[in-house]
């Protein structure tokens, strides 16, 4: 699959970002990054707990630092775990996403394999209490 320069860089960010992820658990260190209509990238990775729940997914941290910033409208969102699995985002991350963007580009990928989607592939029934969008 061929990568646009602006998904081969987000990719990027996704990777380095997952070598901060706290990870003793499950030894996936995932990062992801996420870029907003504003130009704005936001990188994080996942921190597991001891509590499987309380875990934070790489995908919902760097989405939360951009809610923060009020910067909602996600255009590209890249995920990457430093191993030979893939992983799409998890459910709660794909519901998570859709509060926001519901059908915002995906790029998913580990050592050996990328997968470019969207959101609304992923997570086609999303649950909304309105119409926002």
């Amino acid at each position: 699959m061929s990568l646009t320069e602006q998904e081969s860089l987000l990719l990027q960010k996704a990777k380095k970002a997952s070598q901060n992820a706290y990870a003793p658990y499950s030894s996936f260190h995932v990062g992801a990054a996420i870029l907003t209509d504003r130009g704005n990238i936001y990188e994080s990775a996942n921190i597991e707990n001891a509590s499987y729940s309380l875990t934070i997914c790489a995908e919902r941290n760097a989405a939360a630092k951009a809610v923060f910033q009020n910067d909602l409208n996600f255009i590209l969102i890249a995920i990457y775990v430093d191993s030979d699995k893939i992983f799409p985002p998890c459910g709660a991350c794909r519901q998570f996403l859709a509060e926001f963007t519901p059908n915002v580009t995906i790029i998913y990928g580990n050592k050996n394999q990328l997968i470019k989607t969207n959101l609304g592939e992923l997570l086609p029934s999303q649950f909304q209490l309105n119409e926002k969008r």
